[in-house]
């Protein structure tokens, strides 16, 4: 077989994610105005899609206050600048159990189940292009943090999403979670073109060798648009590898914190070096408006 890299590449920058980074480096942004600021860095440097999470800005951990996501969006929209918006819809399936010898009731500290439902209030309210669908539950970390979508959970949100007119952002963290969403676009709560995002070298996911990649990209039906990332410093290599496979790229503050050894990174530099990577390897960056026509995005917002 020929080799067949994506010669036409539109990035993604994950600006900020809701994990515990903000306690590792004061770069991560954590209020509105800073997520806001940080995600037309990142369109100024090259990316066609912002992936936003909220912050608490009195505590920096992640949240899915939908006034925070709303002010986000403003400050976007005054800027000027364009990019296409993908809201996370990932927050309220978040599970801790109370210990190994008493998991129930589950550990208020890290503990955000929410409905359907109100899991979408922000995208309901914003209308993005696209938010995203965690396809699948799986452990994180060493302790007793579960990220809990289960089948039932996804068919819901699945049809609220295509309901309003956003596309869904398909988050592949494991090998069965494609079996999932193959499952949601036999049931036609996925509509074409599908849209795919491949969470690669997570604890205790998919890893990010080649071998994985290509059980996961192997296995897409060949009309399925796919993205790959990996986290920490395999984050760079694998905007090589994503396009290599016939996919796009994600970089971000969400899933690697480091621009080189020592130097801590901000979402323009390191979407700077993705740009790089791309166009070094022949492709061409796609823009926003570009993404929206070849994915058939509507602009709500």
């Amino acid at each position: 077989m020929g080799l067949t890299p994506n010669r036409e590449v539109f990035i993604t920058c994950a600006v900020t994610g809701a994990g515990d980074t903000t306690g590792r480096s004061d770069k991560v942004p954590v209020t509105p105005r800073q997520i806001a600021d940080e995600c037309i860095a990142a369109a100024n440097a090259g990316a066609a899609i912002a992936h936003i999470h909220v912050r608490d800005p009195k505590t920096g951990k992640g949240s899915r206050d939908v006034a925070l996501y709303t002010e986000v969006v403003e400050h976007i929209k005054a800027s000027g600048v364009d990019m296409v918006l993908n809201l996370t819809a990932g927050m309220g399936g978040d599970l801790t159990l109370g210990s190994v010898e008493q998991p129930m009731p589950p550990s208020l500290d890290g503990t955000d189940m929410a409905g359907a439902t109100e899991r979408l209030e922000h995208v309901a309210k914003l209308r993005p292009e696209i938010c995203t669908l965690d396809c699948g539950t799986m452990n994180f970390g060493e302790g007793d943090y579960v990220m809990t979508n289960t089948p039932a959970m996804l068919k819901a949100m699945a049809a609220q999403i295509k309901a309003l007119g956003v596309r869904p952002e398909v988050e592949i963290f494991d090998t069965g979670h494609l079996l999932l969403a193959k499952w949601l676009y036999d049931q036609k709560l996925l509509e074409d073109p599908v849209m795919v995002q491949l969470c690669m070298g997570i604890p205790w996911g998919a890893p990010d060798d080649i071998n994985t990649l290509l059980a996961l990209t192997n296995n897409l039906p060949s009309n399925w648009t796919f993205s790959a990332f990996s986290i920490g410093r395999n984050q760079m290599p694998y905007a090589a590898m994503a396009m290599l496979a016939g996919g796009n790229i994600r970089v971000g503050l969400e899933d690697n914190i480091w621009l080189d050894k020592g130097v801590l990174a901000t979402n323009g530099p390191l979407v700077e070096r993705a740009v790089k990577v791309a166009e070094g390897m022949g492709a061409r960056i796609l823009g926003p408006n570009e993404v929206r026509e070849r994915m058939k995005l509507t602009k709500g917002w």
